[in-house]
């Protein structure tokens, strides 16, 4: 978004350059929330086309319903999980793809670290199979629950690298591919990286020139 007569005067930097910048100006995120790896990929899963307010009342009442254990979880109807994650909206939807969730996840008895023993890309297609799961979704929970080291190049993360003028990403898969290609970070950087993104293009978007970012312009390699 810069124009060539602006970028002049801006300090180029790499994307993994950004991320440190963005750590050391805002410090660690300790991104995501939630007690354990089930109320994170259920999170994942109710945030969709909604605020975390609206996923919090959500949680809240399968908290108090099932104390968030995955068998009870399981065992729930279709029509038991829309009345209780309704707050987050879209609930029939939602409601499916927790049911198929929490069937994949008890095919492998709710065991995380069973799971994980699968490559990313193997993991990554079963959960893009599963109904209401798409790509943001499906890195989340293999960023934040499998321990996989993906980038999620969701829409705070690709305006941001909009603004940084290197290229114009509408496309999650483009910008996930080049910045994984390009960062060489450990899975709890990666988890950082993804939770200063966000928190930023929360707080600093509409009022980018007066952001710490913009002085800088992010310059992405040919392939």
């Amino acid at each position: 978004m810069h124009n060539t007569e602006s970028s002049v005067y801006l300090t180029t930097i790499t994307i993994q350059n950004l991320y440190q910048i963005m750590f050391d100006q805002m410090g660690p995120q300790g991104w995501w929330p939630g007690e354990s790896k089930f109320e994170i990929a259920i999170g994942a899963v109710l945030v969709q086309n909604t605020n975390w307010k609206n996923v919090e009342y959500s949680l809240d009442n399968l908290r108090r319903t099932t104390q968030l254990q995955p068998e009870k979880i399981h065992a729930l109807t279709i029509e038991e999980i829309q009345t209780l994650i309704r707050p987050s909206g879209f609930f029939k939807n939602k409601s499916r793809c927790i049911t198929a969730l929490f069937e994949w996840l008890a095919q492998a008895h709710f065991d995380w670290k069973i799971l994980s023993l699968q490559s990313t890309a193997k993991l990554r297609a079963q959960l893009l199979k599963l109904p209401g799961i798409g790509p943001e979704t499906a890195d989340s929970i293999l960023l934040y629950c499998l321990d996989k080291p993906v980038f999620i190049a969701d829409s705070y993360t690709r305006r941001i690298f909009n603004h940084l003028g290197s290229a114009q990403f509408s496309n999650y898969a483009e910008l996930k591919t080049i910045a994984e290609q390009e960062l060489n970070l450990t899975l709890s950087e990666f988890q950082e990286f993804h939770g200063l993104l966000d928190d930023f293009g929360k707080t600093n978007l509409k009022n980018w020139s007066s952001s710490f970012l913009a002085p800088y312009q992010l310059v992405l390699p040919k392939y």
